[in-house]
C-alpha cells in the first residue's frame, strides 16, 4: 500500500499535462500512485496518459465516457486509491521539486493527521511567480490541532489542492465533490471543520498555474451561480452537526465576501445576470446572518441593486478622480520640493555632517557602517545621520540618529551634509551640491557584469535605466576598492568623474582582524552545537529566471551527505530573502534543524565569522570570505548559462579561490572526503588572496575617515604588491 495517492483530473490541459505529470513522478520520494481520471478529454490528453501508464506501474488511468466536471472526475477517482494520504493535483499544476518528501515526513512528525495544509505559489503565464499572501499562518501552530483551536486555518485559500487528506478520514467521513463550479468550497470546509486533527508545512509544494486564459473561473457564464449552490451545501452540513453550529456566522461572513468579490469582477457573470446573482446573494445573507452588527463590508447586501451599483458606481468615481488628480499632486510636490530644495541650497554646507545609507536605506548595514564606527572614534564632532525605511526603525540601535527617505527632515539634512556615504546610489533627486564629498564603497568585488557592461545583456539589465544609473554616479568623488581588479572594472563599468581610493573594503576589516573564537557568540546563536564543522552555503540570483530564484540542488539531501558533526548553513543573496525562495523548502527545514537559515541574520560579516568553508557558486561573497584564510569550494554546474545571461568579468573556474564542483556529486564528494581542506585547496585560495585581498589590511575604515573626513593625506597606504594576472577583459558569453 502506497503512503500517498495522487488524483489528477483530466481535461483540455494537453499543453501542461506531461509537465504535472513530470513533477510527480520525478520527485525523489516514491512512495506512491497517481490515479489520472481522463474526464472525456477532446485534445489527446488521454493519449498522453496511457503513454506514461505503459511506462511507469505507479500510474493508473480512468477513462470516463462522458464529460462530468472536475469534483465528480475526482469522486471516480477516489475509489482506485489505496494510498494512505490522498492529495488532488489539477493537471496543469506541478508538484515543487521535494514536495513528497517533504510532506511524508511532516505526517510523519505529527503522527498522520487527518488534514495536513501546506503552502503554493501561483505561477503566471508571463513567467513570474508570488507566494501565497497568507503564508505565515503556516506557522501560527507547530502542534496538531482543530480548527476550533486555530481558526485563523479557515482563512486560507478554500481549496482542495494545498492539503494532503487521510484517506481513513475521509472515507469514513464520506466526503465528496458536488458538480459544478466551486466545487472545493463545499468539500473543504466541512473537512477543516470535521478533522480531529490538522498539522501545517511551511513550504510551497505546489505551483499554481495562472493560465492567461482558459481558465474556467475566468469564464463569463451563468455558471458562477453554482457558488451560492455550494454554500447552500455548507450550511447544510453545518447545520446537520451540531457542534458545529458556533461556524456559522463565520461561513455567512466568507459567502458574502466570495460572492461580493464574484460579482465585482467584470469577466465572470454576464451584465444581464448581475442584478439577480446579487439578490439571491443577498437572500442567503439574510438567510443564515447571525444577530447582530453587520461587518461594513457586507451591509450592502441589506440592501437593493440599485443602491449596490450606486455604491459601486461612486467607488469607481472616486479612484478615477484620484487617478486623474495623482498627477496633479505629483507636479504640486515636485514644486514644494523645489522650493524647499532652492532655500537649503542657499545655506552653507555644514562641515560637520555625514549622512550614510546602505542597501537602498536597509539600516546600519556593510561598509558604511564600517565607516561609520571608524568616524564615531577618530571624528566624533562629525554628526552622522542615517537614512532608513520606516520599517526598518525598530532594529536600529537607540543611539543612531535618522530620517526616513524622500521625507522633509531628509531635504533638510542631504542639502546641507557634507559627506555621503554609500553602497548604493543615491536617489535621483538629490542634488549634488558644489563642496559635498560623495564616498561610494559599493557591495564587494565584481564578477558579474555591472553598470555600462550591462548594456549587452538586455536579460540582466530587464528594468534597469543605465544611462539614469550613470547619471547618478557621477555624482561619485570617490570610489572605494579593495583590488586592482576592482579598481579597473569600476572604472570600465561607470565611465564617471571619480577618483580611486586603494583603501580596502571597510565591512571586511572585522574579517581580517578577526580572533579564533570571532564567531562563537554567532554560533551560539545560531544553535550550531559545539564541535560542529559548519559549512555556509551562499547561492546567488540567476539572471536567466524570472524572480532570481534557482535551487541548484536538494539542502536536505545535501545537508545529510555532509555527513556528523556538519552544520549547513544558508544565506540566499538579499534579493531573494524576501520573495517565495525560502518556501521551497529552506523555511520547513530550519523549523526541523535540517538546516540552519542565516538569511536574515542583518551582518553578513558575522555568518562568515560562525563558519569553517564557504560554499558557494558565484556569490561575490568569496573575494569577502577569502580574508578568513578559511577554505572556499564553488559549485560552477550552470557557468554558461550564468555568463550567458549576465556576463563575467574573468573565468571563476580558471582562478577559483578553491576546489571546484561541476555537479552535486563532486560538490557532496569534496565535503564528505575532506578534499575541501586539502594542500592543493589552501595553494589556490592563496593565489586568489594575493589577488583580490590586495587592499585590504583591517584598517580600510579607519583609511578612508583618516583621509576623505579628516583631510589626512600622509596616512600610510596599503604597499602594493606585484601586479597580479590581469583579467578585466570580460569573459564572452557562453
Amino acid at each position: 500500500m502506497p503512503r500517498f495517492s495522487v488524483i489528477v483530473p483530466v481535461h483540455n490541459v494537453r499543453g501542461f499535462l506531461r509537465e504535472c505529470l513530470d513533477s510527480v513522478l520525478r520527485q525523489s520520494y516514491t512512495d506512491l500512485e497517481v490515479i489520472a481520471v481522463d474526464d472525456c478529454s477532446p485534445d489527446g490528453s488521454g493519449e498522453i496518459l496511457d503513454a506514461y501508464a505503459a511506462r511507469d506501474p505507479r500510474m493508473k488511468v480512468l477513462h470516463l465516457p462522458q464529460n462530468v466536471g472536475l469534483g465528480r472526475a475526482r469522486n471516480a477517482g477516489m475509489p482506485y486509491a489505496t494510498g494512505d494520504f490522498l492529495l488532488f493535483l489539477d493537471s496543469d499544476d506541478t508538484l515543487t521539486p521535494g514536495a513528497l518528501r517533504a510532506i511524508a515526513d511532516r505526517l510523519e512528525e505529527t503522527g498522520d493527521p487527518d488534514v495536513l495544509v501546506f503552502d503554493y505559489a501561483r505561477t503566471y503565464w508571463w513567467g513570474g511567480t508570488r507566494r501565497n499572501g497568507l503564508a505565515h499562518l503556516l506557522t501560527g501552530r507547530s502542534d496538531t490541532f482543530t480548527a476550533d483551536e486555530y481558526p485563523e486555518v479557515m482563512d486560507l485559500l478554500m481549496v482542495v489542492w494545498n492539503k494532503a487528506y487521510r484517506r481513513e478520514f475521509v472515507e469514513r467521513e464520506g466526503f465528496a465533490f458536488p458538480p459544478g463550479y466551486y466545487e472545493d468550497t463545499p468539500w473543504t470546509f466541512p473537512v477543516l471543520l470535521t478533522a480531529g486533527s490538522i498539522a501545517l508545512l511551511d513550504r510551497i509544494c505546489v505551483a499554481y498555474r495562472q493560465r492567461r486564459q482558459g481558465n474556467i473561473l475566468s469564464t463569463t457564464s451563468r455558471k458562477h451561480f453554482d457558488l451560492l449552490d455550494q454554500y447552500e451545501r455548507v450550511f447544510t452540513f453545518v447545520g446537520s452537526r451540531p457542534r458545529l453550529a458556533g461556524w456559522r456566522p463565520y461561513l455567512c461572513h466568507k459567502m458574502g465576501e466570495h460572492c461580493l468579490d464574484v460579482l465585482a469582477k467584470p469577466d465572470r457573470l454576464p451584465p444581464e445576470d448581475k442584478a439577480e446573482f446579487f439578490r439571491r446573494t443577498a437572500g442567503l445573507f439574510r438567510k443564515y446572518r447571525a444577530a447582530g452588527p453587520v461587518p461594513a463590508e457586507l451591509r450592502v447586501l441589506e440592501g437593493t441593486w440599485a443602491g449596490y451599483r450606486v455604491r459601486q458606481q461612486a467607488a469607481r468615481a472616486v479612484r478615477a478622480l484620484g487617478e486623474r488628480g495623482q498627477p496633479v499632486r505629483a507636479a504640486a510636490a515636485v514644486r514644494v520640493r523645489s522650493a524647499v530644495s532652492f532655500v537649503h541650497e542657499h545655506r552653507s554646507l555644514d562641515p560637520n555632517l555625514a549622512v550614510y545609507s546602505a542597501f537602498s536605506h536597509q539600516g546600519v548595514l556593510g561598509d558604511p557602517a564600517a565607516v561609520h564606527r571608524a568616524a564615531r572614534d577618530l571624528a566624533p564632532h562629525i554628526r552622522a545621520v542615517w537614512v532608513v525605511r520606516p520599517e526598518q526603525v525598530p532594529s536600529l540601535p537607540p543611539d543612531i540618529e535618522y530620517v526616513l527617505p524622500d521625507s522633509p527632515d531628509f531635504r533638510r539634512v542631504t542639502a546641507r551634509a557634507t559627506y555621503f556615504v554609500n553602497n548604493v546610489n543615491w536617489p535621483t533627486t538629490l542634488v549634488k551640491r558644489p563642496g559635498s564629498v560623495h564616498i561610494h564603497t559599493h557591495q564587494g568585488t565584481p564578477l558579474k557584469y555591472l553598470g555600462a557592461d550591462l548594456l549587452g545583456k538586455p536579460g540582466a539589465r530587464f528594468g534597469v535605466d543605465v544611462p539614469q544609473m550613470l547619471r547618478r554616479s557621477d555624482r561619485w568623488d570617490h570610489s572605494l576598492v579593495a583590488n586592482r581588479h576592482s579598481e579597473l572594472v569600476w572604472s570600465r563599468a561607470f565611465p564617471c568623474r571619480f577618483t580611486s581610493l586603494r583603501s580596502g573594503s571597510p565591512r571586511n576589516d572585522v574579517l581580517v582582524n578577526a580572533k579564533p573564537d570571532s564567531g562563537a557568540e554567532v554560533r551560539a546563536r545560531l544553535g550550531i552545537p559545539d564541535g560542529n564543522t559548519v559549512v555556509l552555503y551562499a547561492p546567488t540570483r540567476r539572471d536567466y529566471r524570472r524572480g532570481g530564484y534557482v535551487e541548484r540542488f536538494d539542502l536536505a539531501r545535501f545537508a545529510a551527505d555532509l555527513g556528523e558533526g556538519r552544520t549547513l548553513v544558508v544565506r540566499l543573496h538579499p534579493s531573494l530573502a524576501d520573495g517565495p525562495a525560502r518556501g521551497f523548502g529552506l523555511a520547513e527545514l530550519h523549523r526541523r534543524g535540517v538546516v540552519v537559515d542565516a538569511t536574515d541574520e542583518p551582518h553578513v560579516e558575522d555568518v562568515m565569522l560562525a563558519s569553517d568553508v564557504l560554499v558557494t557558486d558565484y556569490s561575490a561573497l568569496m573575494f569577502d570570505y577569502a580574508n578568513l584564510d578559511r577554505p572556499i569550494v564553488l559549485h560552477a554546474d550552470d557557468w554558461g548559462a550564468f555568463t550567458a545571461s549576465r556576463g563575467a568579468y574573468f573565468d571563476i573556474r580558471a582562478d577559483a579561490p578553491g576546489h571546484v564542483a561541476h555537479t552535486y556529486r563532486e560538490l557532496a564528494w569534496l565535503l564528505r572526503s575532506g578534499a575541501w581542506k586539502d594542500e592543493e585547496s589552501a595553494r589556490l585560495r592563496e593565489g586568489f588572496r594575493a589577488r583580490f585581498c590586495e587592499f585590504d589590511d583591517g584598517r580600510a575604515a579607519e583609511r578612508v575617515v583618516r583621509m576623505l573626513m579628516l583631510g589626512e593625506p600622509d596616512v600610510p597606504a596599503v604597499p602594493a604588491p606585484p601586479p597580479a594576472v590581469s583579467a578585466e577583459a570580460p569573459l564572452e558569453s557562453a
